[in-house]
């Protein structure tokens, strides 16, 4: 098992982050947002839609390199990075686990997944594909995808939207 969690920080200093509407209008999406994230901290990004928060995550994600700043993310530890995005993005022909598994680095494939399927409820979905899934359920797969990396950061946008405000057992203390 490889050590879980980073030694150096997340350093965010976004000056700004621009969209061009259709019309051509710009618009400010984010400025002046910087913050430090220490190991073994957790942090959370709150504010109305519209005030930039996925687009943070996806810029420290790599997924928007058109803005002005710059970001270290945490090294140390796995250096793995995980997300659950707004939606679930399971592949619909791979099955609950078969989903989960994909994710997994060449080290953690032979990995038990019992114990974490069990803490999100997901035991007896394994077999199932997205398609039979509530939307809460997809998003436990998702979350099941993420924490099965064993990532040394989570970014997480929203996971918890569609699901039931009684969780499973053994996820309690999350919420």
């Amino acid at each position: 098992m490889q050590p879980v969690g980073a030694a150096v920080p997340l350093r965010v200093d976004i000056a700004e982050k621009t969209f061009r509407s259709a019309q051509g209008v710009s618009i400010t999406a984010l400025q002046g947002l910087s913050f430090e994230v220490r190991p073994g901290e957790f942090a959370c990004l709150f504010g109305p839609s519209g005030c930039g928060k996925t687009t943070t995550l996806r810029i420290l994600l790599g997924l928007d390199k058109d803005f002005s700043g710059s970001f270290q993310l945490p090294q140390g530890g796995s250096n793995r990075i995980a997300a659950v995005f707004q939606e679930p993005t399971l592949l619909p022909w791979r099955t609950v686990e078969q989903n989960v598994r994909l994710a997994l680095p060449k080290s953690l494939r032979a990995k038990s997944l019992d114990e974490l399927f069990d803490t999100l409820g997901l035991a007896g979905m394994r077999s199932l594909y997205p398609a039979e899934l509530s939307l809460g359920l997809a998003r436990r797969a998702a979350l099941a995808r993420a924490f099965a990396t064993e990532p040394a950061v989570l970014f997480l946008d929203e996971p918890f939207a569609s699901l039931d405000n009684r969780p499973p057992s053994g996820f309690g203390n999350c919420f």
